[in-house]
């Protein structure tokens, strides 16, 4: 039974992603008014369509330090939610996230490798880029028959041997570049440019999209790999291919914003409680909910305490662990 009409939660989502991220933009250490934030925007786009006109100091506040960081809370979001979906379809295991397949474990490894390691001579967001697709790339050639169940277990076994490796080179790393390490283990948007907004940007934008054209099949693909077959879908390349786009995006994400957990985990639960999985729209709602959940979770991170900001992924942890004790909880009661 699904409580909102899949239309009126678009149409309520939608204001919702574009008010977020400018109130997003708005609050911080130092509050700016709604009117100034979109005033600096036009400003902006004035300023690009007119060489010849600068932009001001408070204009450029907002435009590169402010902007940038809302956004990449925006994308991460959608693109983690988008990826929890995808893969909780392909999987048909409603506990499915992006982490599940060593992603978070290899871009780890490559972080700590670039920070510690014999890896230092490249960026930080390119090795965790690399340490993630080696990861999958590893999981799908162990699961190259396609099974759920070898998928799931390859993406369990991969992920404990990264993160033991990780931990071992760690222990014989360089002790001050452990704090480094920690702090983008644990995910922030502290660090979001326009450079680190544009690789993430564009593979969530175009793997969302080619998803979206895949919607019939993977809702096939929910009832069964025979029920899909006889429905005519490709059941192994549809399955690896949603796995490697997927794959893309998380580690794109990872590599810019470090380990953020439960978001691809609890967001596809919310949208099929709202409004189920068999509509068209629940992919776009996903996106849309996991992104302005995102720039509200970097919000309250950066506002809850006056004097730090707390790392985003301590933040979503604790509000997926709620969500999941409470909605046991709600299941105990109803088999009651």
């Amino acid at each position: 039974m699904r409580l909102f009409n899949p239309n009126l939660l678009l149409a309520i989502l939608l204001p919702l992603a574009v008010i977020s991220p400018l109130i997003g933009i708005a609050l911080g250490t130092a509050d700016i008014s709604l009117t100034e934030v979109v005033g600096a925007i036009g400003r902006t786009i004035i300023a690009l369509l007119e060489p010849e006109s600068k932009m001001i100091l408070a204009d450029r506040i907002i435009i590169e330090l402010r902007m940038p960081r809302a956004l990449m809370a925006m994308v991460c979001g959608a693109g983690l939610a988008v990826s929890g979906s995808v893969l909780q379809s392909v999987t048909r295991n409603p506990l499915a996230d992006p982490y599940l397949f060593g992603i978070s474990a290899g871009a780890s490894l490559g972080a700590i490798l670039a920070l510690t390691g014999g890896l230092t001579f490249l960026p930080l967001p390119i090795c965790a880029f690399l340490g993630s697709l080696i990861a999958v790339a590893v999981v799908v050639v162990m699961a190259r028959d396609g099974q759920v169940e070898t998928l799931v277990l390859s993406g369990v076994a991969i992920s404990f041997l990264l993160s033991s490796i990780a931990n071992l080179v760690l222990y014989f790393g360089d002790p001050q570049a452990m704090q480094a390490v920690l702090f983008w283990s644990l995910g922030s948007f502290s660090r979001a440019t326009w450079g680190t907004l544009m690789v993430p940007g564009i593979i969530v934008i175009i793997a969302t999209a080619i998803i979206y054209q895949f919607q019939r099949p993977l809702q096939a693909l929910m009832a069964g790999d025979e029920s899909a077959h006889t429905q005519g879908v490709a059941v192994l390349p549809l399955r690896l291919g949603m796995l490697i786009l997927t794959a893309l995006m998380t580690s794109s994400l990872v590599a810019a914003c470090g380990g953020i957990g439960f978001v691809g985990l609890m967001v596809p639960h919310i949208v099929r409680m709202l409004i189920g999985s068999a509509s068209s729209s629940s992919l776009i709602a996903t996106a849309l909910l996991g992104g302005v959940l995102m720039v509200w979770v970097d919000l309250l991170a950066r506002l809850i305490l006056p004097s730090q900001e707390l790392p985003v992924g301590v933040m979503t942890a604790m509000l997926g662990s709620v969500f999941f004790i409470g909605l046991l909880v709600k299941r105990k009661q109803g088999h009651r």
